[in-house]
């Protein structure tokens, strides 16, 4: 029962799953208006709204980005970057204040396994975060600390702002160090348009994809047609990295 009542308010009452029943509603009232036109825009909202919420669809989009690169088998790097993802800047935490989002923290703890096991130094790729002064790069520095990480072990690049900047500006510290064999992290659906820009600045680095955000083996269910706020935000990544990979060519 319980669950039940879970799947009802989460379907129907939650965006996105309100706001398709308020157009399918709208698409009914104008049908009994009789006015064809608007009739057929609103169910062609409704239906690309729907389609576009639903894991069914939106999975198996950011699947193709996700599937292009696996973790290597081996591992024979000399330095590790972990390119930014968003953060907080002035949130509480243990060791001070700042966090980095989901999607960074989970691209910051394959970096910790990393380091465990190569011993090598992490490059930090991030900048300033908007209307604050602290960069991502110095928060995830903090965390890395507190997390056992040496501090000669730690190297902040706090300039880059994109994707774009990333990869220019990490290519100066991997120049200055004399690294040459980079492991890149990054969320998987976001390698793909983070290869690209390394190889535009002559950097052949070592893909190790994290922060996955499906399946890599896709089993249909029932759940996959009930749209729901996580697959929408799925859609969005999928679509913001297929329109960078196309953008890489010229920025």
């Amino acid at each position: 029962m319980l669950y039940l009542v879970k799947f009802f308010y989460q379907t129907f009452l939650l965006p996105p799953g309100c706001i398709i029943l308020l157009l399918a509603a709208a698409s009914f009232w104008q049908y009994k208006k009789k006015d064809p036109k608007c009739t057929k825009l609103f169910v062609i909202i409704t239906a690309i709204l729907y389609l576009i919420s639903t894991p069914m669809v939106c999975d198996s989009l950011i699947w193709s980005l996700e599937k292009k690169y696996q973790p290597p088998s081996e591992l024979n790097g000399d330095v590790i970057i972990m390119l930014g993802g968003g953060a907080f800047a002035d949130t509480p935490n243990v060791n001070g204040k700042g966090h980095l989002s989901s999607i960074a923290a989970n691209r910051l703890l394959t970096c910790v396994q990393l380091y465990y096991k190569l011993d090598v130094p992490i490059i930090i790729s991030g900048g300033q975060i908007p209307g604050h002064t602290t960069s991502e790069g110095e928060i995830a520095r903090n965390i890395l600390l507190s997390l056992g990480v040496p501090e000669e072990k730690i190297i902040v690049e706090n300039r880059s702002l994109n994707t774009t900047q990333n990869a220019f500006y990490t290519k100066e510290l991997l120049d200055k160090h004399g690294f040459n064999k980079p492991i890149l992290v990054t969320s998987a659906f976001h390698m793909k348009r983070a290869v690209k820009q390394f190889e535009k600045n002559e950097v052949n680095v070592i893909p190790y994809p994290t922060d996955y955000q499906t399946n890599s083996i896709r089993k249909i269910t029932f759940m996959d047609f009930v749209p729901s706020a996580e697959a929408l935000q799925k859609f969005y990544f999928s679509v913001k990295e297929y329109v960078g990979i196309v953008a890489s060519r010229w920025y």
